[in-house]
């Protein structure tokens, strides 16, 4: 059976980390969160934010130096906490990519009628609308992924690098027209009495917005040189959310001035293209977001597939979901994994009366309790190769930089789930995303002969493959 094919360049690696990112999403929603916590110091928030993702960062950059392995986290923490656990963490991650999956869909769904309800082809969608929007998208998604790698990478980088650029140049334009009179680096100060677990809950915020950087590292099998180009796609990834999102807030708060207006903005840079360019910006921003949602969801299910692939591969063999197509990338698993997505989205329609919005918070929030888990045993994997194993020549200090992430994950952790949320939606968040991780605990020592079979594959993951 064909294996993955090694033709991905670093820079296509970059574009599945950033699509999945989607800082065109997170910059126009996510800084409104952050406002309760912190007033108009949102840019300080994405500041403390983007450290602690490079601490988190360290962790997979060393161990992509060590492995290389289609399955990500899965491989990581497989290797050096045992299959079982790996296995566990696969799943896990494979959960927060297919609910990324259904909550991007709909966004791009809930965007694109809004774009074309603006500019009068739809003037009057039905509520099913976004919908169907969402669903023509997965069938485009689920087309590009099941082509070879390199050309949905391609337009990966091409759909987000748009859009990010309309979001620069806005941001641009912005800047030059503040500076004059309403140029003011306060936003990078909290206001007096504000404490800092209340600026740590703001971080929380920060912090979810860079979920996904680590996306490149599932493509350690279809990378011409993995040791070299995946650390560096990751990392690139992580300073450049860092810098996008800092720069970013700080004018899109500083162009609002009021924190209440600010927090209740339909849309952040939208709304300041409009007044500080022209009305036709906000369309074009609309649009953008849309095209960013798509770029999104196609890394979801990209990564998804890839991640259902090698979980299945290490299991069972190369058969079934564990074989590749004769393209050379996992159709079969990328195929189940957008009918899961599928029957989510209406499933969610039509038996729960959801709106496409319900579902981007919805998916958006059970994923990211799922990735937090995920992302806490691949640094505890990290530190048990580099500094208890020493199979790699790492300063010792260094340990310092893992355990800190650790605590940051923790505790990012512990406030999204205490207090405990006792109404509406948000109450059954922890409890589908730590049933996903119970059903894959439990089946994985129902069947100890898998794990073993796991084990042993797990135990080639460290492959001879070009540096």
């Amino acid at each position: 059976m064909a294996p993955l094919r090694r033709t991905l360049s670093v820079w296509q690696a970059i574009g599945l980390s950033v699509a999945l990112m989607a800082p065109s999403m997170a910059a126009n929603i996510n800084p409104q969160f952050i406002v309760p916590f912190v007033g108009r110091a949102v840019p300080l928030a994405f500041l403390l934010a983007a450290v602690a993702v490079l601490l988190v960062a360290y962790g997979f950059v060393r161990l992509c130096q060590y492995f290389n392995h289609a399955g990500s986290v899965y491989a990581f923490v497989g290797a050096t906490l045992g299959p079982r656990t790996g296995v566990v963490a696969g799943v896990g991650l494979l959960g927060t990519y297919t609910f990324y999956a259904v909550g991007t869909a709909a966004a791009a769904g809930r965007f694109g009628t809004a774009f074309l309800q603006s500019i009068g082809v739809w003037p009057h969608p039905p509520s099913w609308a976004p919908f169907l929007l969402a669903v023509v998208a997965l069938l485009i998604g689920l087309q590009l992924t099941v082509v070879p790698a390199k050309r949905g990478m391609g337009l990966l980088l091409l759909v987000e690098g748009v859009t990010v650029a309309l979001i620069l140049l806005v941001t641009v334009i912005v800047l030059v027209r503040l500076v004059p009179s309403k140029f003011d680096l306060d936003v990078f100060t909290v206001p007096a009495g504000t404490g800092s677990s209340a600026v740590f809950l703001g971080v929380v915020f920060g912090f979810l917005s860079f979920a996904g950087f680590e996306a490149a590292a599932t493509l350690g099998e279809e990378t011409a040189h993995p040791r070299r180009d995946i650390p560096r796609a990751i990392l690139g990834t992580a300073i450049f959310g860092g810098v996008f999102f800092v720069v970013v807030t700080a004018v899109e708060m500083m162009g609002f001035g009021d924190p209440n207006a600010f927090a209740n903005s339909q849309a952040l840079v939208g709304e300041l293209g409009t007044s500080y360019v022209g009305s036709w910006v906000g369309d074009t921003i609309t649009l953008g977001a849309a095209v960013s949602a798509f770029g999104c969801m196609l890394a979801c299910v990209a990564g998804g597939s890839r991640l259902l692939f090698a979980l299945a591969r290490d299991s069972f063999g190369a058969r079934g979901l564990g074989a590749a197509s004769a393209a050379g990338t996992p159709a079969r698993a990328a195929a189940v994994v957008s009918t899961i997505v599928f029957v989510c989205l209406v499933g969610c329609w039509v038996l729960f009366g959801a709106t496409a919005t319900d579902l981007v918070g919805w998916f958006g929030a059970m994923g990211t309790l799922i990735l937090l888990v995920a992302y806490l045993l691949t640094t505890v994997g990290a530190i048990r190769l580099l500094f208890v194993r020493r199979v790699m020549d790492v300063p010792r200090w260094q340990v310092v930089i893992p355990l800190a992430a650790i605590v940051v994950l923790g505790y990012t952790l512990y406030s999204n789930v205490i207090p405990y949320p006792t109404e509406g939606a948000a109450q059954w968040f922890p409890i589908v995303a730590g049933g996903w991780l119970l059903l894959a605990l439990v089946a994985v020592w129902a069947a100890p002969a898998t794990a073993r079979r796991v084990g042993e594959r797990l135990a080639d993951v460290r492959a001879t493959v070009p540096d």
